[in-house]
């Protein structure tokens, strides 16, 4: 192994921020862009031998092979995340705009919302698979949040906490109970986990998360990401009394001042629910 990538992989095991998931995709960023800057010339580097020459050439590269923009702000933020951890900020320029990597464009209406029906559920035959499924349904929860959900710590009654190991970015959030269907979920919830998560007891996490890809896979289920846009989409319409503009309701310039303060508001609500920060991020469950 490259000492760059030796050390870079050091560093990652010295620094566990964010969830298990947002570790695993740092770790095989960095072992990319390693092996990037070995591929373009850069050889013999250390860990603290990040310099501007190195990001640009980076960028230069990256912005050749056409990557989709998200894939290259990703990286970015990689690159940030190592340049802050050797105490060298300023190696990489705070904007992007700085490199001339264009703006994400979030704004799609159409919609990418998936559901599960009750023979869908059926074909699952792991009953943790099925119900960490029926609360991505219910809860607009990310594949790892339900895989790890507890029930016992996380149902406060008229709402659930997710705890901040759950999560992606490592920030713990609150999602309301509303509906019957929710409170059903999580008695079913109890019930299975017995006082646990929902990763049996005689697994961890990697190997629940194989399991999860395996059973939904053979029930020819995919990109139940979705589930939480239908999520997002159920829960505009009972914050504002209208469709999302992704399920077919009115766009936002359609839209009176009034419906759109409204709307301005259940986007705020949503994105706090989904675990976002920013309200502009709702557009891609959305539309605008």
């Amino acid at each position: 192994m490259r000492d760059l990538n030796y050390q870079l992989k050091q560093l990652c095991h010295r620094n566990r921020d964010g969830s298990y998931a947002t570790q695993a995709k740092r770790m095989h960023h960095v072992m990319l862009i390693a092996n990037q800057l070995d591929a373009l010339g850069f050889r013999g580097m250390n860990v603290r031998s990040l310099k501007p020459k190195h990001v640009e050439a980076l960028v230069k590269d990256w912005l050749a092979q056409k990557l989709s923009v998200g894939t290259i702000k990703n990286r970015m933020a990689v690159l940030r995340w190592w340049a802050q951890k050797v105490d060298k900020q300023n190696v990489v320029a705070r904007s992007n705009d700085h490199y001339g990597i264009p703006d994400r464009q979030f704004v799609t209406n159409g919609s990418k919302a998936k559901s599960v029906s009750a023979p869908d559920l059926e074909k699952i035959r792991d009953p943790y698979v099925r119900m960490s499924l029926e609360l991505q349904k219910a809860f607009g929860l990310r594949r790892e949040e339900a895989i790890k959900f507890n029930p016992g710590y996380a149902d406060r009654g008229d709402r659930i906490t997710l705890k901040a190991s759950w999560t992606k970015g490592g920030k713990a959030r609150d999602v309301p109970v509303r509906s019957d269907e929710q409170r059903e979920a999580l008695d079913r919830a109890h019930r299975l986990a017995a006082g646990g998560s929902l990763i049996p007891s005689d697994r961890n996490y990697v190997q629940q998360l194989r399991a999860y890809e395996r059973h939904t896979a053979n029930a020819g289920l995919s990109k139940m990401h979705g589930l939480r846009h239908a999520y997002a989409q159920r829960r505009y319409e009972e914050l504002t009394g209208w469709k999302a503009p992704a399920a077919g309701g009115p766009v936002t310039r359609a839209l009176s001042s009034g419906q759109k303060v409204v709307d301005r508001h259940a986007r705020q609500t949503i994105s706090r629910e989904l675990g976002h920060e920013r309200e502009q991020i709702t557009s891609v469950y959305l539309g605008r």
